[in-house]
């Protein structure tokens, strides 16, 4: 009676993992299609934090990390505030010249090309680290960015993904380096590199914790949040260039259940049908968590 209790028992764990990995299967050829149908190459790395149910696509191909590098140095930024390097609220001066990689020579940054105006007019003034860390993470400022890159070192950041085994991330210098960026020297990212970024704050970070709480004020929400229910928190960082969107974070369910989503893009032909995939690739994986 016993034995066949446990066959029993076992017959249907067996039935709800076979099922479970099906489901998995038809999103992963439902995503692909559909990705498919747009022009452009796509990557994706998901992760359900409660049971490590993961699907990957395109997961170890390296994509231009754009805007989505700054997660790292944000990590950065906290990680030398802890080791007593400054304090976040300690002020620094606000500026706009920066030494190229390749050889040192200056250069400055276009308001045109920032998505944050407001940082321009401070110019000559002191903000916070913790105010400047807000404007790069939330509203990508890339003239925050740079002075944050400038203070912590790009190779420090490097550092501290490696010594916490988080690879497949290359942050070498700040934004629009050009001659870096004629020059191939470009900060890069995979699916699963984020991945590794995301679940480490995920799982280091409390919900009410500073770091976590920039994460969820993202201004930019055309992606991963889009088509998800106004219940649905996420804390996350987007990037875009010519031909690049991305979206990268940690989704939290009304129920207590979190997952990790990273959305990368490069070669678009429409930045628009991009983003309205993606999102839609979201939708979907929201619908198989639920």
């Amino acid at each position: 009676m016993i034995k066949s209790t446990f066959i029993t028992l076992g017959l249907c764990l067996f039935t709800s993992m076979n099922i479970s990995a099906q489901k998995n299967i038809q999103l992963k050829e439902t995503i692909t299609k559909l990705m498919s149908r747009t022009e452009g190459d796509f990557g994706l790395a998901f992760k359900n934090l409660d049971n490590g149910d993961t699907i990957f696509i395109n997961a170890h191909e390296y994509f231009h990390a754009a805007s989505t590098m700054k997660t790292p140095v944000m990590l950065e930024v906290f990680n030398q505030e802890k080791q007593a390097k400054f304090k976040v609220t300690d002020s620094i001066l606000v500026k706009n010249e920066f030494e190229s990689i390749v050889d040192k020579s200056r250069f400055s940054l276009s308001i045109i090309d920032d998505s944050d105006d407001i940082l321009y007019k401070k110019i000559g003034q002191k903000m916070t680290i913790q105010e400047l860390t807000y404007e790069m993470m939330t509203i990508s400022s890339n003239l925050a960015t740079n002075i944050l890159i400038d203070k912590v070192g790009a190779e420090n950041v490097m550092k501290l993904l490696t010594s916490l085994n988080i690879k497949e991330n290359i942050v070498l210098r700040g934004v629009e380096d050009q001659k870096a960026f004629e020059a191939g020297l470009n900060n890069k990212t995979t699916p699963y590199g984020l991945l590794q970024v995301f679940e480490h704050i995920a799982r280091t970070q409390a919900p009410n914790s500073l770091m976590m709480n920039i994460l969820l004020d993202q201004k930019f929400n055309e992606i991963i949040p889009a088509q998800l229910p106004k219940s649905v928190k996420v804390a996350h960082k987007t990037g875009s260039i010519t031909g690049v969107q991305h979206d990268s974070g940690i989704v939290f369910l009304p129920d207590g259940r979190k997952y990790v989503l990273i959305l990368l893009s490069k070669n678009l032909k429409s930045a628009d049908e991009g983003v309205k995939t993606l999102a839609q690739i979201s939708k979907l994986i929201y619908d198989y968590i639920n």
